[in-house]
């Protein structure tokens, strides 16, 4: 098994930063980029189950999709936010407790831009 480190994301941080941006970008957008392949595998893997056909379809289709997903299938949108928090120190969990709904917000935004920027990945 490898092990995976966080990468670290140069230039996120301005000045002015909200706490929760904070988090959002010295946290969870590094394990989002440790967890890419992971993502767009389970997204692959989902499609292939529900046989979810998205090849030949306009990116506009396939965009309507992937959003119908993951933000009405409740169980998948959890599991995606397990791959995440999942990572989190004790530190970074006791934040999250406190803030929980808007992070996931943040986090399912993130995971669900990077798909849609990976489309060329999820369709091979």
């Amino acid at each position: 098994m490898n092990k995976k480190e966080r990468p670290i994301l140069k230039n996120l941080i301005k000045e002015g930063t909200s706490e929760l941006e904070y988090f959002q970008n010295i946290t969870i957008r590094p394990i989002i980029k440790m967890q890419h392949d992971l993502l767009i595998l389970s997204l692959r893997t989902y499609l292939k189950k529900r046989k979810i056909i998205i090849e030949g379809l306009s990116e506009n289709q396939i965009t309507q999709k992937i959003h119908a997903i993951i933000y009405k299938d409740i169980s998948y949108r959890n599991i995606c936010l397990g791959f995440i928090i999942g990572h989190f120190s004790s530190k970074e969990y006791i934040y999250y407790i406190n803030h929980s709904s808007e992070i996931h917000k943040r986090i399912i935004k993130i995971i669900y831009k990077r798909f849609f920027d990976s489309l060329n990945e999820i369709l091979n």
